[in-house]
C-alpha cells in the first residue's frame, strides 16, 4: 500500500496574531498581511477562491511551501486560498503557515460567524474497508507525555485532553492508521505532524541585571552608553517574541527629561544631550536611572511588556584644576623642631573618588637644604607642610616657599593650570635656648692603663649654638661609671681621680666610656651632652693563672700522665703566652713528678714511677712573656686512687705528703711578689 500524504493538525491556543506591515523597510520576509476576516459564508464552495495571500522571504520564495490548520482547505502557488470540498462549518480561526529555506510566518483568517470546533480534526479515508477503525499512536498519545491526543476511532475525529504549552513542547509527530476488529493493521501508519502554534503568553524578562552603564561627562551626542537586551521565550519566528525598547521613565529629570534615547530594536542606550549639558559638575546627580520597558508584539499595544532598571553613571574627567583656596599661607615653627606646620588648602570641582580630584603637591622655589616636605592629605586633599630637618634660627629666622599643586590624573587637553594653582608660603622660625653643643661628640684619647692619679686627659669643648645671646658655659659629670674621672667646671679640663684599670667590668674591647654635661646661662637653662671614649693601653699587670687545680692518677697507672694544664692571662698579648710552667723548689725526696711543654699555653703534668694511694699537693709556678714577666704559683692538688676490679676509691689512705721546707719557700715566694 503507497504511503499516504502526510496530514497537518495545526492545535489554535487562543491565539491572537496582530497586523504588521513592512514599515518603511525594503523588504520583510513573511506575509505582507497576517490577519483576514470574512463573513461565515453559507458554504465553502471547492476550489472558489477564498482570498488571496501574498508570501515573500527575500529571496525568490524559492521552495515555497502552504499549510493549513484545516485539512479542508490548501493555497495554490498563486497564494489563492480555496476549499477541498463543499464545507460549512470549518470553525472560527484558520492559520496559513508559509515556508521557505529563508523565511516562514503565519497569517490567521477570522472568520466572523463561525462556529468553534478548534481542538480537533477529521481524518478521513473514504476507501478505507467497512468495520475497520482508526488508531493514534506516538509521541503524546502511547508515549510520554502520554494522552494528550486522542482519536475516535470510528470517525477519525483526532481531540486534544489538555492545554499545550509550545514553550515545553512545539511539535508533535504522530502516526494514523487503520485496523480490522482484530486490531491488525490494514493502511498506515501515515504520519501526521502536530504544530502547537504559539500564542502570546510570555513576557519579555531582562535576565542579565543589574544593568550598569558608564558614560564619560561631555561625551558627544549619540555616545552608546550600554546595551539592553531582553528575551521572550515565545516563538522567535512569530511577532510574539518580536521586542521593542523604550524608556518609560528617566530619574532625575534634570537638566533634561530626555537626556538618553533607546534604539527600540537592538536596545542600545545613547546620549541625546549636547556635551554641555552632560557636565558631571552641574548636574543635580550624576546618577541616572532608567525605567527601560521591553514589549513584544513588535511594540503594538496589544503586546506583553516586561522592565528593567538601567543605572548610568556620568564618569568624571580631569576638567577643573585645583586652586588654592588663597594665594599666601603662614606658619610658625620653633627652631630645631619637625613635623606639620601648615595645611594647605585647595578647591577642586571633579569627583573626589578619581584621581581627577586628588591633589599631588610640589615645593618648586625656596628648599634648596630640603628642610621640607610636603605630602597630600587621601582624606581631606590638603597638603601637609612638614619640617624634616630642623631649623636654625641663628642661620635664618625667615623661610619663603614656593608650591604649586596638580592633580593625579592629567588634565583634559583644552584645560591647563592657572595661577590659582601655586601659593606662597611664610615661614617664621622662633628662637628657642638650644643646649650647647660638644665638639667633636664623641672625644677620644688614648692612654695607657695604670697612670698616676690626677693625670690630664683632655679639656673637653662646648659651643652654644645661641651665638646671639652670649651666654656662659658650664661643665659636669654626667655618667662615669667605675668613678674614675673629674671635670673642671669652668675649662672643661679632663683628670683622673683613680687608677685606670684596663681589665675593669666596666671597660668593653679596652674602651671606657663616659658622659659630660655643659649647661648654659639661659633661663631656663639648656643642657648638652657629650661622650668621652678612653681606648685604655695594657700593661702587664696581671699574673697568669693554671687550671685544672685538681687531678686524679691510679696507684698502679701503666700510664704515668697525670693530668694536661692550660694557663691564661687577663692581659693582652705580647703579655700573655707563650707561658713557662716549672714545678717550683722540687725536694729531692719529692721529685717523682716531672712537667712537658706540649704548646705555647699548656703543659702535661707526669709521674716518674707509681706512687702510694695518698693526696699529694704540686706547686706549678707559671710565667707570662711580658717585660717584665708576671709569675704565678698554684697548687696542683692530685690523688693517687686505688683501681681495682674497675672501682676507683680516691679515700685518702695515707698521711697528707708535703714538705715544711717546701711551704716555707712558697710563703716567703708569695710575700716577695706583694
Amino acid at each position: 500500500m503507497q504511503p499516504r500524504t502526510p496530514l497537518l493538525l495545526c492545535v489554535l491556543l487562543s491565539q491572537v496574531l496582530p497586523l504588521t506591515s513592512a514599515e518603511d523597510l525594503d523588504c520583510t520576509p513573511g506575509f505582507q498581511q497576517k490577519l483576514f476576516h470574512i463573513d461565515q459564508p453559507a458554504q465553502f464552495i471547492e476550489d472558489q477562491a477564498i482570498l488571496n495571500l501574498t508570501f515573500n522571504d527575500c529571496k525568490g520564495n524559492n521552495k515555497l511551501h502552504y499549510e493549513v490548520s484545516s485539512p479542508y482547505f490548501k493555497v495554490n502557488h498563486d497564494g489563492s486560498l480555496v476549499a477541498l470540498k463543499n464545507i460549512s462549518a470549518v470553525g472560527k480561526t484558520l492559520f496559513v503557515h508559509a515556508r521557505t529555506p529563508h523565511a516562514e510566518d503565519m497569517a490567521e483568517l477570522v472568520i466572523v460567524g463561525g462556529k468553534d470546533i478548534q481542538g480537533s480534526l477529521q481524518v478521513v479515508d473514504s476507501d478505507r474497508p467497512e468495520g475497520s477503525k482508526f488508531r493514534l499512536t506516538g509521541k503524546g498519545v502511547d508515549q510520554e507525555p502520554k494522552g494528550i491526543f486522542r482519536i475516535n476511532e470510528n470517525t477519525g475525529s483526532v481531540s486534544v485532553t489538555r492545554t499545550l504549552d509550545r514553550e515545553t513542547i512545539a511539535t508533535y509527530q504522530l502516526f494514523v492508521e487503520t485496523t480490522d476488529v482484530n486490531g491488525k493493521t490494514l493502511e498506515g501508519p501515515v504520519p501526521l505532524e502536530v504544530i502547537v502554534i504559539d500564542q502570546n503568553d510570555n513576557r519579555p524578562i531582562f535576565r542579565e541585571g543589574p544593568y550598569i552603564g558608564h558614560v564619560m561627562e561631555g561625551s558627544p551626542t549619540g555616545t552608546t552608553v550600554m546595551r539592553m537586551t531582553a528575551f521572550d521565550a515565545d516563538d522567535p519566528a512569530t511577532d510574539n517574541a518580536l521586542l521593542r525598547y523604550n524608556i518609560r521613565q528617566q530619574t532625575p529629570d534634570k537638566p533634561s527629561p530626555n537626556m538618553f534615547y533607546i534604539d527600540p530594536e537592538k536596545g542600545d542606550i545613547v546620549t541625546v544631550v549636547s556635551p554641555a549639558l552632560l557636565d558631571r559638575e552641574t548636574l543635580e546627580n550624576p546618577k541616572y536611572e532608567l525605567i527601560i520597558e521591553a514589549q513584544d508584539m513588535a511594540g503594538l499595544d496589544v503586546g506583553l511588556t516586561g522592565t528593567a532598571t538601567a543605572t548610568i553613571m556620568i564618569d568624571d574627567k580631569n576638567d577643573h584644576p585645583p586652586k588654592f583656596t588663597k594665594k599666601e599661607f603662614q606658619a610658625t615653627v620653633e627652631e630645631g623642631a619637625v613635623g606639620v606646620i601648615v595645611n594647605l588648602t585647595v578647591e577642586d570641582k571633579d569627583d573626589p573618588t578619581t584621581g581627577a580630584w586628588r591633589a599631588v603637591y610640589t615645593i618648586i622655589n625656596g628648599n634648596p637644604g630640603q628642610s621640607f616636605e610636603i605630602h597630600t592629605n587621601p582624606q581631606t586633599n590638603e597638603g601637609m607642610l612638614s619640617v624634616v630637618k630642623p631649623l636654625d634660627y641663628e642661620i635664618s629666622a625667615f623661610h619663603t616657599l614656593l608650591i604649586k599643586v596638580e592633580n593625579e590624573d592629567p588634565l583634559v587637553p583644552d584645560v591647563s593650570y592657572g595661577p590659582s594653582s601655586t601659593a606662597t608660603v611664610h615661614i617664621t622660625v622662633l628662637d628657642v635656648n638650644e643646649g650647647p653643643v660638644f665638639y667633636p661628640d664623641p672625644m677620644m684619647v688614648t692612654r695607657q692603663e695604670n697612670i698616676s692619679v690626677g693625670s690630664v686627659l683632655l679639656t673637653v669643648n662646648a659651643t652654644d649654638p645661641d651665638s646671639l645671646q652670649h651666654q656662659t658655659i658650664r661643665y659636669s659629670v654626667y655618667k662615669d661609671p667605675a668613678g674614675w674621672l673629674n671635670i673642671n667646671p669652668i675649662n672643661g679640663t679632663v683628670d683622673t681621680m683613680a687608677v685606670l684599670d684596663r681589665e675593669s667590668p666596666f671597660v668593653h674591647n679596652s674602651v671606657y666610656a663616659a658622659l659630660f654635661l655643659a649647661i648654659d646661662s639661659g633661663n631656663p637653662p639648656a643642657t648638652g651632652t657629650g661622650t668621652l671614649l678612653i681606648t685604655l693601653e695594657d700593661v702587664n699587670d696581671n699574673a697568669p693563672f693554671i687550671y685544672p687545680t685538681v687531678a686524679e692518677v691510679c696507684d698502679d697507672a701503666k700510664n704515668l700522665s697525670v693530668v694536661i694544664l692550660g694557663a691564661s692571662d687577663k692581659d693582652l698579648h705580647p703579655n700573655t703566652d707563650p707561658f713557662k710552667f716549672e714545678i717550683h723548689k722540687q725536694a729531692v725526696p719529692d721529685k717523682v713528678w716531672k712537667i712537658s711543654k706540649i704548646n705555647n699555653t699548656h703543659a702535661l703534668v707526669s709521674l716518674v714511677q707509681n706512687l702510694n694511694k695518698a693526696n699529694y699537693h704540686l706547686p706549678i709556678m707559671v710565667t707570662d712573656s711580658g717585660k717584665p714577666p708576671m709569675t704565678n704559683v698554684t697548687d696542683l692538688r692530685i690523688q693517687v686512687c686505688s683501681c681495682k676490679n674497675s672501682k676507683v676509691d680516691c679515700n685518702a689512705a695515707g698521711a697528707l705528703h708535703f714538705s715544711a721546707t717546701l711551704v716555707l719557700l712558697a710563703s716567703l715566694f708569695s710575700l716577695a711578689c706583694l
